[in-house]
This record gives structure tokens, C-alpha cells and sequence, in this order.
């Protein structure tokens, strides 16, 4: 059907860990890094809420820590904190979410001044970890007459320039909701003419005449929220090079475990993106549209859930959508970060949802095939099928990879059609360490039948596929997730 980008499956951080510039430094954890480094290729965007709310301060009377130049000096693995350091900054790092949530509950931002520490350090991460560097800049900065002011942001960027720092852009996190959290009303025209400003100011650079800037990352599609994104299109379409939009299924605080598995809640995804594509293409044919920040729940995700195993179906659903669809690129909320949908706890160690999504890097590939669906019995529509070719780099040509769901408490059968039955399988079977419906908000997950654990802070346990011979059917056990890869399908999609 179509080929989506190569970094399709991309995350983020949260502009929260920068409130406080100490925990910056949790980004030089050899785990971090390495766990990052497994999801390249893909973007890593920092932005969020707080970015709004920011304010670049550079050091005055003192020479700027260039860490990143630093670090192409001396190697990526030489600039770990020492134990103690990281163990004290996990420690305060779990006050500190407690603090950054009282804020979002009573909505009082304050203002954060960050300085060259903030910018080295992600630069420095982003860099060591191969994955391509967004920063969002603060747009709630404005002239008496509601014009975006963009001299701080000349001197961030001024800075990244003389550091060489390559990344690309943002300029503002849900502008629809502006006047909730900072009292102040924007509309899209006047958006557009400030991504048209700050399109100017990078071509007006050498160093970033060509860097990307997307935007405007508008909440999904409700009351003045699609006004904002279709006014944004007529003024400042043509400043960005995708199109960028939010989405999350459910509110944080009420969202139930039925919610995470209802394929009704699933299937909105369907209608916001359609209407987002709509408004899209009717201004701007052709233009990227990607989900530029999402997870299962807003207001920073559903304790106990959006971190446990019942959110991979959210997840891998949202993925599969989204490339059938015709989305681009989905970034993922959060990497690390305040919040319960981060991809790995307080002690750093990867999550149910981290696991989903490095099998998904290694098994799937960018080509997006088509489907038919032939209904089964009553409860099927609790098991979700996409298709893709298998990733190139993993298998060889011809390849498929059938990412599977099975929502409910019953196991169930999938009968194949004849050019798949008869090719070899390796599956991928993701169940909870648990059985049952108890199981679904563990924080650990079995790959067919083994609890995955990271051996060291650097080395990975073995992803192995469990080989099935060729066969008209294939098993989904109960509340389960599974890869499995036809590998000599000989898929003429994915010659």
C-alpha cells in the first residue's frame, strides 16, 4: 500500500527532565544510551508541555560547556556518571516526578531557564545513540501584539550553530491549549505566520538552511482544535516539512483496564486520523503528516496501567493503524520523562511497551501491505491483524511480518491464506509473567515462555523466534502480542 520512513517508530523526552538541569545527566547512563540506541533509526524529540515554559539562559561570564564536543574528543563511553551520582539522581529524580505532577494536576507552570548544560547534554545523547535530535522551541514567548518573539530563540540557535550542532526543530506544544495553561489565545493563522518566521531565521543560517522544522503539534481533532490546525495550513503550510498532530485514547486519571482493551477505544484512532488527513491534504497534497507525540492516556498517562503489559496493545494497535493509514512517522511519549507511559522505570530498566517496541524495529519492515479480513466467530473482533514486509536488515527479500493482538480472555486461531500457509514461521509471542487477567499490569513480559531481562546495563537477553513449520493456522494464547515472520513468504510486495 505504501512505505512509511525508515525512523517510523521514533520517541521522546519530556521537556520536564530539563526543570531541573542536574537530571540532564541521567541521559550519560551507559543503559540509557545503549537502550536508545537499540530503537535507531528514529527521531528523538524533546519538547512536551514544559517547553513552552522554558527560557534559554546561557552562562554569562564563563565559557559554555560544549559536553558534546567533549565527547567526540574523549568517546561516548567515557562520560558515564560515576555509580554513586547516577544512583543519587535516580533517587531525587522520583521527588522530582512527584513535584512536576502537582504542577500539571493544579496547572501552575512556572518558568525554567535552561542553560548550555540542557542543550549539550541532549546534542551529546542524541549524537552517542545515533538518533536525530528535534528540540521544540518556547512559542508562549510573544510581542504586545501576540506575535511570536523570537530572540531567544536566535540565541539558542546561535549557540547550536557555533557548537555545530545538527538537529531540527519545533515551535510549540499544543497550542489549543494555550489559553487553559498559560491564559493566552492563539489562532492558526497567526501560528502560521510564526513557523513562516522561524523558517526565515534557519534559511537566513548556513548551518541550518536545510534543517528540518515540523510542527504544529496540535492536540488531536475537537471543538477549535481542528479550526487551529486548519488555519495553521493556510499561513504556514509550506514553513514545515511534516505536519505534526497529538493523540492519546484516554484521559489519565479515569481511564479503567477495559478501556486499555476495548477495541471500541481502539478504533477512534481510526476517525481522528482520518479527519487529520483530510484537513491535511486538502490544503497541502503530499505533506507528511506524522502523530509527532502520543501514548495510551494524557495528563501523563494512567498509573498502573500506561507501564504495565496491557498498554502494548494500545501501542502495537496504534502502530499498525497508523502505517495502514497512512501516517509517516509515530513518535512515542516517553522515552524518559515524567509520567507513567515512560518506556523504562526509576531504576532505568526497560518496560513491557520497550521490549514491544525494539522487537518491532527488528521484525518490521518500512513497506505496509494490504489486507483482507475475513470475520470469525463472535469475539474476533478482539483480535487485531497488520501486515508489513519483514525488515530487510533482519531477513532476506520477500519476507513478511504479521503483527497480531489477541485482546481477549479466550485464545485464539488465525487461519492463513495459501501463500502464507505454506511458508515457514518464526513467531514472537509476547504474554505477561502472569497468567490471566491479573497478569495485564505486570511490568515484566515473557518472549514465548521466557521473562526478558537485560543481562547487563549493556547487553541484551537473546530475541529468538520460536520456528513453526508451515501450517493453515497459527495460535494467539490469550492477552497476548506476537510477531510472527513468514520468512520465505516470497511476498511480491516485498521483492
Amino acid at each position: 500500500m505504501r512505505r512509511v520512513d525508515p525512523r517510523f517508530l521514533s520517541v521522546t523526552i519530556d521537556a520536564s527532565l530539563a526543570a531541573d538541569e542536574r537530571f540532564m545527566y541521567l541521559l550519560s547512563s551507559p543503559k540509557v544510551r545503549t537502550l536508545a540506541k537499540a530503537l535507531t533509526p528514529a527521531f528523538l524529540r524533546f519538547g512536551g508541555t514544559r517547553q513552552d515554559f522554558m527560557v534559554f539562559a546561557p552562562h554569562k561570564n564563563q565559557p559554555a560547556s560544549g559536553f558534546s564536543a567533549l565527547l567526540l574528543e574523549h568517546s561516548c563511553e567515557k562520560m558515564a556518571p560515576p555509580p554513586w551520582l547516577e544512583r543519587r539522581l535516580r533517587t531525587e529524580w522520583m521527588k522530582q516526578q512527584v513535584m512536576l505532577r502537582n504542577e500539571e494536576l493544579q496547572r501552575k507552570y512556572r518558568r525554567v531557564k535552561f542553560t548550555e548544560t540542557t542543550v549539550d547534554q541532549l546534542h551529546a545523547f542524541a549524537n552517542c545513540s545515533g538518533l536525530d535530535l528535534v528540540f521544540g522551541l518556547n512559542a508562549l514567548l510573544r510581542t504586545a501584539d501576540n506575535r511570536w518573539n523570537s530572540s531567544n530563540a536566535r540565541s539558542l540557535l546561535r549557540y547550536c550553530e557555533a557548537r555545530r550542532y545538527h538537529m531540527s526543530w519545533e515551535l510549540g506544544n499544543e497550542p489549543n491549549s494555550y489559553e487553559k495553561k498559560a491564559g493566552l489565545r492563539l489562532d492558526g493563522r497567526q501560528l502560521g505566520e510564526d513557523f513562516t518566521v522561524l523558517r526565515k531565521i534557519l534559511r537566513e543560517s548556513r548551518f541550518y538552511r536545510d534543517a528540518g522544522l515540523f510542527g504544529p503539534d496540535v492536540g488531536q481533532p475537537r471543538d477549535h482544535r481542528i479550526d487551529i490546525l486548519s488555519g495553521f495550513l493556510q499561513s504556514g503550510a509550506e514553513a514545515v516539512d511534516a505536519c505534526t498532530w497529538h493523540h492519546y485514547y484516554l484521559d489519565g486519571r479515569e481511564a479503567s483496564l477495559e478501556d486499555f482493551l476495548d477495541p471500541d477505544v481502539l478504533d477512534t484512532l481510526r476517525e481522528k486520523i482520518g479527519e487529520v488527513l483530510e484537513e491535511v491534504h486538502q490544503v497541502s497534497p503530499g505533506k507528511p503528516v506524522w502523530l509527532g507525540e502520543t501514548s495510551s492516556a494524557y495528563g501523563g498517562g494512567a498509573a498502573g496501567l500506561s507501564d504495565t503489559f496491557v498498554a502494548g496493545f494500545m501501542w502495537l494497535d496504534k502502530l499498525g493503524l497508523a502505517a495502514t493509514l497512512g501516517l509517516e512517522l509515530v513518535m512515542r511519549q516517553v522515552l524518559i520523562g515524567a509520567g507513567s507511559y515512560h518506556l523504562m522505570d526509576d531504576n532505568l530498566d526497560p518496560l513491557p511497551d520497550y521490549w514491544l517496541s525494539l522487537l518491532y524495529k527488528r521484525l518490521v519492515g518500512q513497506e505496509v501491505l494490504k489486507t483482507r479480513h475475513t470475520p470469525g466467530p463472535a469475539g474476533s473482533e478482539r483480535v487485531r491483524l497488520y501486515l508489513h514486509c519483514a525488515n530487510k536488515q533482519s531477513y532476506r527479500s520477500g519476507a513478511a511480518t504479521l503483527m497480531s493482538m489477541n485482546l481477549s480472555k479466550q485464545p485464539a486461531r488465525i487461519s492463513l491464506p495459501r501463500i502464507l500457509s505454506s511458508s515457514t514461521v518464526e513467531a514472537f509471542v509476547l504474554e505477561s509473567e502472569q497468567p490471566g487477567e491479573e497478569g495485564l499490569r505486570s511490568r515484566a513480559v515473557k518472549l514465548n515462555g521466557r521473562v526478558l531481562r537485560m543481562v547487563d546495563d549493556e547487553t541484551f537477553p537473546e530475541l529468538e523466534g520460536s520456528r513453526l513449520p508451515a501450517a493453515e493456522h497459527l495460535q494467539l494464547p490469550a492477552y497476548s502480542l506476537a510477531f510472527f515472520v513468514f520468512t520465505d513468504a516470497q511476498a511480491a510486495g516485498c521483492v
